[in-house]
């Protein structure tokens, strides 16, 4: 009798265990899920929240798949430059080794994508570079980066001022060929400054951490002299 109940006992605990075992894996398994849950979903929010910053920025016409740049010439090397219209240096690589870019783009050897950047804010009493970075996005709208960009250099104002004021950057857009009353009404609605705003943090993002910062094929162009470039460019080609 007594035999008998001690198995009855044993199976009784070898069942509780079971059972207890069988919660513990469902437990397991619904955190599991939920985790998984949470993961899918914050991916999801992630994918539209960054889908809706997106939308909330106008990018300019002839600007890359990335929104971060303008885009010239479809040679097979891509050169990226990153300027900033208050930059010195940016304005000696310009007048220096700007032709031998303009070279490269009408031979067909080069795609240029300029990255206009807001990096000297602090240099100006009225953040000139953002300014002059959106303005440059309201002649990249019309087809005219390049030409105003030059214009914007050969212009450039000097570090800790105020910089060129908003009718100054109107004279030197007509100066570019632009239409004097849309230049005007772009800059006036500030239709590109959260443009601006959004490649100077994909830049800074990207590990650039000054002006002028010219890219070969993604690498860094140490020698930014016209020999310096031609040379990188022939190497990325081969």
């Amino acid at each position: 009798m007594s035999s008998r109940k001690g198995r009855r006992d044993a199976a009784r605990v070898v069942r509780e265990q079971m059972a207890r075992e069988r919660r513990r894996k469902r437990a397991l398994w619904t955190s599991v899920a939920a985790v998984a849950f949470l993961v899918v979903a914050g991916l999801i929010g992630w994918s539209v929240w960054s889908g809706q910053r997106a939308g909330d920025v106008t990018v300019p016409t002839g600007a890359n798949e990335a929104g971060t740049g303008i885009v010239a010439g479809s040679g097979p090397v891509t050169v990226d430059v990153y300027e900033d219209f208050l930059c010195p240096a940016c304005k000696q690589f310009e007048e220096v080794t700007g032709p031998t870019l303009d070279q490269l783009i009408t031979e067909g050897t080069v795609r240029v994508v300029y990255h206009p950047v807001a990096y000297l804010n602090r240099y100006s009493t009225t953040q000139y570079s953002t300014r002059s970075s959106a303005a440059a996005g309201c002649a990249a709208e019309n087809g005219r980066y390049r030409q105003y960009a030059k214009k914007l250099f050969e212009a450039q104002p000097a570090e800790g001022g105020a910089g060129l004021s908003d009718d100054q950057l109107t004279d030197l857009a007509v100066e570019a060929g632009l239409d004097r009353d849309g230049f005007a009404a772009c800059q006036r609605d500030e239709a590109f400054k959260p443009w601006t705003e959004r490649l100077t943090d994909e830049a800074s993002r990207s590990g650039i951490t000054g002006t002028p910062t010219v890219l070969v094929d993604g690498e860094e162009l140490a020698d930014r002299s016209p020999d310096g470039l031609r040379a990188a460019v022939e190497a990325a080609g081969r």
